[in-house]
C-alpha cells in the first residue's frame, strides 16, 4: 500500500510537562519543551533510559494526561479531543485481559467497545486472529496462553477497529527470542499495511531492525531525532579491515601513522580505520606485501548513538551544576 511519507501524522511542539511530587513540594519538570514529528507509513522508535519521560510523552499523546504547555496533535487533531480516537490503536506495556475468555471472545469484546458494526465483527475478528497467527488457538482460554501469544492478541485488539496510527508500548517486554521475532514480524506487517507505528522499547537491537526513524529522549529533552545514519558526522565514517601476512614494519605503520588498535592472532590482524585514510592505508599494506582479507564499512549502532546521547546529557548536567 502506497503511503505519503512526507505527511506528518503525529506532531509535538515545545511540549512541557510539570508535576507536583507531593503536597507542599515544588513542581518538577518532566518534559522540557520536546518536539518531534512522525510521518505517514513509518515505524517511529522512541527510546530513552528509565525516568527520561517516555511514558509521560506516551500518556500525553494518548490524551490520558494534559501537557502543561505546548501542542500535540495526531492526524491534525489536538490530542485532548476524542473524536479522532477511532483512528488510533494502543497496546500498553502490560496488557491485562479477562483470562477466562478465549482469544475470539476477547476480540469480539474489544470490537464491540470500538464500535465495529455487528455485521463486520466476526469477519474482522477471524481475519485478525489469522493475521497474528492465533487462528488455531482462537477458542482456547487466555489463561493457557504464553506471554508471546498474549502480546500478539494485544496487537490484534489494537487493530480491531482498523486504525490508521498504532501506539505500541514496550511490545517485546518479557519475550524470549522466538516471541520477539514474532512480534517484530507483525510490526513490519503493520507498515506493509500502511499503518503508522509509534513504539518504544528498551531492546535497542529490535528498534534498530524495525524503525525508519528514532527519537532519543534523555532527562526530558529530545537529544536526537531522525535516521541513525544521520547522527554520524561527515568525515567520521570508519571501515573494518582484516589483513594477513602483516610484517612488523606494517604493524608499526598502522599503530603509528594510522593509530589503529590491532586485534588478531599470528599474522592476521583486524582494526578500524577512518574512511578518508582507507586508500592510503591499503596502498601501504600492499607495499609491505600484506594480503587484504576484507574491508567492510562499519555500521554505527543505535546502542552507540543512545549511549552517546546519555553521556552527553550527563556531562552537560554536570557542567551546568558546576557553574
Amino acid at each position: 500500500m502506497a503511503v505519503d511519507t512526507s505527511q506528518v501524522l503525529i506532531r509535538m511542539e515545545d511540549v512541557v510537562k510539570d508535576v507536583r511530587p507531593g503536597f507542599g513540594l515544588r513542581r518538577k519538570r518532566i518534559l522540557h519543551g520536546i518536539s518531534l514529528e512522525v510521518r505517514d507509513g513509518e515505524i517511529f522508535g522512541f527510546v530513552g533510559p528509565n525516568g527520561s519521560g517516555k511514558t509521560t510523552t506516551m500518556k500525553i499523546l494518548m490524551g490520558l494526561i494534559r501537557a502543561t504547555s505546548g501542542r500535540a496533535t495526531i492526524l491534525g487533531n489536538e490530542v485532548g479531543r476524542s473524536a479522532f480516537h477511532a483512528q488510533i490503536g494502543f497496546l500498553p506495556e502490560h496488557p491485562t485481559f479477562y483470562d477466562y475468555l478465549s482469544g475470539r471472545e476477547i476480540l469480539h469484546f474489544y470490537a464491540r467497545l470500538a464500535g465495529v458494526p455487528a455485521a463486520r465483527r466476526s469477519e474482522r475478528v477471524d481475519m485478525l486472529l489469522d493475521w497474528v497467527g492465533l487462528g488455531d488457538r482462537a477458542d482456547t482460554r487466555l489463561r493457557t496462553w504464553s506471554k508471546g501469544m498474549l502480546q500478539r492478541v494485544g496487537i490484534a485488539q489494537a487493530l480491531v477497529h482498523d486504525p490508521r496510527v498504532v501506539f505500541l508500548d514496550e511490545p517485546m517486554s518479557g519475550l524470549d527470542p522466538i516471541g520477539r521475532k514474532e512480534i517484530r514480524d507483525l510490526i513490519l506487517r503493520l507498515r506493509e499495511e500502511g499503518k503508522t507505528v509509534f513504539m518504544n522499547t528498551h531492546i535497542l537491537s529490535d528498534m534498530e531492525m524495525l524503525c525508519d526513524r528514532v527519537a532519543i529522549i534523555v532527562a526530558g529533552r529530545i537529544r536526537y531525532e531522525g535516521r541513525i545514519e544521520e547522527y554520524i558526522e561527515p568525515g567520521t565514517h570508519e571501515c573494518e579491515v582484516v589483513l594477513e601476512k602483516v610484517s612488523p614494519v606494517l604493524v608499526s605503520l598502522l599503530e603509528g601513522d594510522y593509530r589503529a588498535e590491532l586485534r588478531g592472532h599470528g599474522d592476521r590482524v583486524e582494526f578500524r580505520v577512518a574512511e578518508k585514510d582507507l586508500q592510503a592505508l591499503l596502498a601501504a599494506a600492499f607495499g609491505e606485501g600484506a594480503v587484504v582479507v576484507s574491508v567492510s564499512p562499519r555500521h554505527v549502532s543505535l546502542e552507540e548513538v543512545f549511549l552517546t546521547a546519555v553521556e552527553d546529557a550527563a556531562r552537560e548536567q554536570h557542567e551546568g551544576g558546576r557553574r
